[in-house]
């Protein structure tokens, strides 16, 4: 028998190949956009997605993707589309075989319809326009990026073995996209220019998606400082014994939960921070950079501009992180001190019944004594009423009998409730 394939065997091998690198010539011009659900971290509605992709192609008369797709590539009248739907948002970047004669012109987002664009599904984390062409050498290069980027943000390096030279400022222009730039050298080939092509909005968008963390951290920060200050103070209450411990711990209960909320909402965004973060310094580190006329490099703008972000998001997460085993301590530190104080009341109570049942047992055995009396005083009345015949008998007065007969009688009664209360214990 042949041998039997596990059922995921292809597919999983096909996904390795499911994204490939785009085929560009030099000159080209590309109008990228990355779209985000604008509702909870990783609530997407990938149908909605993908009928907003119908309906661009529908527009050019393009064939459908196969359902379940989660990428498609083809002509859309002289462009060429590339659509991608990530984990948390959905691309589309299209191709042009040709520039504009002025750089960077918004007409050239024009292949995204505006009513089009009204429909999204999402919102803008990012677009870009990306301009490549035949370099002229160094001086014309220098000049150019000098005309087109801001300088003081400027980022510029020899990339990919100096077959290319990138350019970009990370600035959003007045048409609301960013900018970069490639000027290729002879002899580089078309799959290496769209590898360089990718790995720009790759590093553009995942930039732009790290960020959210950042976002997210500092919408956080006035909630971890109250909660901060509230943990301080309770765990102080605690010190001085300023509140019950009840109450306190009732409060420091309520701050627990409250952190562990604070958490479990922030934890998927600060964990896509974390893979994004990667992925980012991956693409850059890709680049293979090399200093232009000693310019910034990528890697030297994003240890400027973009770290100082990523430590603050590591930073705010770490402290959340700590709060939480904090009040945990602080919990169980106070449960302890609330069973010590119950300990005693404990003690406490045990030792008065203590001294309430040895009270009760020197009433029960005055009573005791008291009903000897009671009993005794009785049967001496009736046994003198039955002696009186022996009183005449004897010719002994009937006050001198009864003396005669009482200690017999109260010995007899006092032995009775003895034996009785012997067989009751």
């Amino acid at each position: 028998m042949p041998l039997q394939d596990h059922p995921l065997r292809y597919p999983l091998v096909n996904e390795l190949h499911a994204r490939p690198f785009p085929t560009l010539n030099s000159p080209c011009s590309v109008a990228f956009l990355a779209l985000k659900s604008d509702g909870p971290d990783a609530a997407r509605d990938r149908e909605a997605e993908r009928a907003h992709l119908i309906d661009l192609l529908d527009r050019h008369g393009a064939p459908h993707p196969q359902p379940g797709a989660t990428h498609w590539s083809g002509e859309i009248g002289r462009h060429m589309l590339k659509w991608e739907s990530h984990t948390e948002f959905v691309t589309y970047t299209v191709f042009t075989n040709s520039i504009l004669p002025r750089a960077f012109d918004p007409a050239e987002f024009d292949v995204f319809p505006p009513n089009w664009l009204a429909q999204a599904p999402g919102k803008r984390i990012t677009s870009v326009l990306l301009r490549v062409e035949p370099s002229a050498g160094e001086a014309t290069v220098q000049r150019q990026i000098e005309d087109w980027f801001v300088g003081e943000s400027l980022a510029i390096s020899h990339a990919i073995e100096r077959d290319a030279i990138i350019a970009g400022d990370f600035r959003i222009d007045p048409a609301g996209h960013l900018r970069f730039s490639v000027f290729t050298n002879e002899g580089i080939g078309t799959r290496r220019i769209g590898r360089v092509v990718q790995r720009l909005c790759e590093i553009e968008t995942y930039r732009a998606m790290s960020m959210l963390g950042l976002a997210r951290v500092r919408e956080l920060d006035p909630e971890m400082v109250r909660l901060d200050a509230e943990l301080t103070r309770l765990i102080g209450a605690m010190r001085d014994g300023a509140t019950r411990s009840e109450e306190t711990l009732r409060s420091l209960l309520s701050v627990s939960a409250e952190v562990e909320d604070m958490a479990a909402k922030a934890a998927y965004r600060l964990a896509a921070t974390k893979a994004y973060e990667a992925i980012l310094r991956e693409r850059v580190a890709m680049l293979r950079e090399e200093r232009f006329h000693g310019r910034q490099t990528f890697v030297e703008f994003m240890m400027r501009r973009y770290d100082p972000a990523m430590r603050t998001v590591r930073a705010s997460e770490a402290r959340m992180a700590a709060m939480s085993p904090r009040a945990i301590r602080a919990g169980e530190l106070l449960r302890t001190r609330v069973d010590v104080e119950r300990s005693a009341q404990n003690q406490a109570l045990l030792e008065s019944m203590d001294r309430r049942a040895d009270a009760q047992l020197r009433l029960q055995q005055t009573v005791e004594g008291l009903s000897v009396v009671a009993i005794s005083y009785y049967a001496v009345s009736l046994v003198g009423y039955l002696s009186y015949p022996l009183a005449d008998a004897t010719h002994l007065s009937k006050g001198m009998l009864l003396a005669m007969i009482t200690p017999f009688v109260v010995l007899a009664v006092w032995w009775v409730i003895r034996s009785i209360r012997k067989k009751l214990h």
